[in-house]
């Protein structure tokens, strides 16, 4: 019988905050938490974003994806996110972006507001390159 993520958490409350941690820190995939403020500082970068994008975690704290961005990074998909997140929605699109050495490449990504009570605390970014649009 599969059980739900909660149910599974729920068995061994000390257990949540590791598994989330091994899940996060082992995942094929980018990922991103940011400040839920106008500024999105970066709080966090897993191992995979520095595969992805060149920027290891370190070089990216306290600034914002935007320097992920680039000339040919599509200003309405921008729009989009930004007006997705501002009513606290969750956010999914593909967009050219740019690796640390200027190499473009096309981003598929899922932007998920994580809520205490009813005020979005931090931003869950999860990415991955992508061949088609």
């Amino acid at each position: 019988m599969i059980k739900s993520l909660d149910k599974v958490l729920l068995q061994d409350p000390k257990l949540n905050i590791h598994a989330l941690k091994a899940l996060v820190e082992n995942s094929f995939d980018s990922i991103l938490i940011t400040d839920a403020t106008n500024r999105t500082r970066i709080l966090y970068a897993n191992k995979a974003f520095k595969k992805l994008t060149g920027y290891s975690p370190a070089e990216v704290l306290g600034k914002t994806p935007k320097i992920l961005q680039g000339a040919a990074t599509d200003k309405t998909v921008i729009a989009r996110l930004s007006k997705t997140l501002s009513a606290g929605g969750r956010f999914e699109g593909k967009a050219i972006n740019y690796k640390k050495d200027g190499t473009p490449f096309l981003m598929h990504w899922r932007v998920v507001p994580v809520k205490l009570g009813k005020d979005t605390s931090v931003l869950l970014a999860i990415q991955r390159e992508t061949s088609s649009i």
